[in-house]
């Protein structure tokens, strides 16, 4: 699963979470993830409700706060997220978001980031912008985010420094971290915080890519602007079609627990599919043959991954073409809460439906029951699909 941001309106860490909620991400997953981080539920409340901009629907997640000024360092941020039971990937995503934060604040400041004092980002609102963000991510499957160029701003915005120009001197810095391209505005005022600066920089890739289009969750922003103030999620799955590349070399003398990362870092970079299969080399070692699906366009990068994340010296690469089912992701009922299954037909000829692993492992986790029981449950409900794409129970 991928997903594209769409920013008309630019980006702030409450428009991300209406957009992952209103795509389909559960908010009492949202709730359950931020309880984990051990914070007194007398010190923030999470309200997620409809709203209209420009006579636009969105999805507005507003989180509030009472909290005493408090001026945290990385290591504290890191601290509170390093504790909470988190799915790994979602801790590896925030404390990324804060580290890309402590490192823009000290170029501008002049100083260390482990010497920044975070103010505003480092604000309970702030951590549960972030910590949620990279629940929903993980939690909605997508492997890779992409986003279009970035709308500046204008004006001056108030903040603990003072008075300082839109675009901020710390989204600045994040923003030219990530090479983003940026583009004029529709209006005045500080259209991408530092907090939605942080998520693009950690997450996404600009560029609009190929995709089979499966659902759009529309996020907006607390102000009421001349222009539909809103970020739009569009999720589906990356758009195989065309000429294919199949990259792979044999490994022989790596640690075996480096291949998860290579592995994730070959998705993150595009790749359609990675799997291993083990062979016996010269001299009867034992060894590995990594092997990559990638679109034509990405070989070379595929390659470079390949090259730089493991022991090889050298890569093998071969043009391949593959068929593909037709395909689709819904939600199915369960006990438990809704399970995303994938659907699949050859033409229109119904194949079955599987349910997602991660979909499953997510709600077994907030209901507290074995993933197992999930999983079957979820086969049950399946039932059948009528031709429209539906479920019908």
């Amino acid at each position: 699963m991928i997903g594209y941001l769409d920013l008309p309106s630019g980006l702030s860490g409450d428009m991300f979470l209406g957009c992952l909620v209103d795509a389909g991400w559960p908010v009492q997953r949202l709730l359950d993830c931020i309880t984990t981080l051990g914070l007194s539920k007398d010190d923030y409340t999470i309200e997620a409700r409809e709203v209209h901009r420009c006579s636009l629907r969105a999805l507005h997640v507003g989180v509030k706060t009472v909290e005493t000024p408090v001026h945290r360092h990385l290591h504290d941020i890191e601290a509170i997220i390093a504790a909470a039971p988190l799915p790994p990937q979602a801790t590896t995503i925030a404390g990324d978001v804060f580290r890309h934060l402590a490192e823009a604040e000290a170029s501008v400041h002049g100083t260390s980031p482990d010497k920044v004092h975070f103010h505003e980002v480092g604000a309970l609102d702030a951590i549960i912008d972030v910590v949620g963000a990279a629940c929903g991510i993980t939690e909605l499957g997508i492997s890779q985010l992409y986003a279009s160029a970035v709308p500046s701003g204008s004006g001056w915005v108030e903040c603990d420094h003072g008075r300082m120009p839109v675009p901020a001197p710390a989204t600045l810095a994040l923003l030219r971290d990530a090479a983003a391209p940026v583009v004029a505005s529709p209006g005045s005022g500080e259209l991408v915080t530092p907090t939605g600066a942080a998520l693009l920089r950690t997450l996404a890739r600009f560029e609009q890519p190929a995709m089979h289009l499966q659902g759009v969750g529309v996020g907006a922003g607390s102000r009421d602007c001349d222009w539909p103030n809103i970020a739009r999620l569009w999720i589906g799955h990356q758009q195989a079609d065309g000429p294919m590349v199949q990259v792979e070399t044999n490994i022989d003398d790596m640690n075996p627990q480096l291949f998860a990362a290579v592995s994730e870092r070959l998705f993150a970079e595009g790749a359609v599919d990675v799997w291993m299969t083990p062979v016996q080399m010269k001299k009867s070692r034992p060894g590995v043959v990594l092997s990559v699906l990638a679109p034509s366009a990405l070989e070379s990068t595929m390659a470079a991954v390949m090259l730089r994340e493991t022991t090889t010296l050298g890569v093998r690469a071969r043009p391949v073409h593959r068929y593909e089912a037709r395909r689709a992701v819904r939600d199915v009922a369960t006990p438990y809460g809704p399970v995303a299954v994938k659907m699949r037909w050859d033409g229109d000829a119904w194949m079955g439906a599987s349910p997602e692993y991660d979909s499953c492992a997510a709600v077994a986790a907030g209901a507290g029951v074995p993933v197992r029981r999930v999983y079957e449950a979820a086969v049950a409900a399946v039932g059948r699909f009528s031709d429209d794409d539906t479920v019908v129970s």
